[in-house]
């Protein structure tokens, strides 16, 4: 009996300590976001002075995040995601994306991830409202708006592989 109640006591604790351990979720962390809310963060990002990159949450949950990216100006840093997939959907404006080929001046942004001031051999391709990309892990990559406009792109990071594969 007494193993018996330290197997379900451990049963019972074990969870909820490996819960508290990932640590809370943003408070300000939300599951769904209307168009208008969206529509409301391009108007806060285009409030701010032009950047190459304004990056701002729009949900996620768990370690999963789709973030709305404010891109105007000079052309953000090309980048490559070593274990993760990015999902792209072009939300206003007009640019190029160019994808693959070589990273030129690469160097390592962090654990998983890349930058390089531009992409050599890169193929481009044209983009605008509507426009739907997926980038595979490990493909060099790089957005820039058309002179004088911005763009504004909802992306979503998938790891590599696919989590219970």
């Amino acid at each position: 009996m007494k193993l018996y109640t330290y197997l379900l006591a451990a049963a019972l604790v074990l969870p909820a300590s490996m819960a508290l351990a990932q640590g809370a979720p943003p408070a300000d962390l939300k599951t769904m976001s209307a168009s208008a809310e969206v529509q409301d963060l391009i108007v806060k990002a285009k409030a701010q002075p032009p950047k190459p990159l304004i990056n701002q949450p729009i949900v996620g949950t768990g370690a999963y995040r789709a973030n709305l990216e404010y891109r105007a100006g000079a052309p953000a840093p090309a980048s490559i995601h070593d274990n993760e997939n990015e999902l792209m959907y072009f939300i206003q404006g007009t640019g190029t994306i160019t994808t693959g080929g070589t990273l030129v001046d690469g160097t390592r942004s962090n654990p998983t991830n890349q930058s390089g001031s531009s992409i050599s051999g890169g193929t481009p391709v044209t983009v605008g409202p509507g426009s739907v990309i997926i980038v595979p892990a490990g493909v060099p990559h790089q957005i820039a708006a058309d002179a004088g406009s911005a763009i504004a792109v909802m992306t979503f990071h998938v790891p590599q592989p696919w989590p219970g594969r």
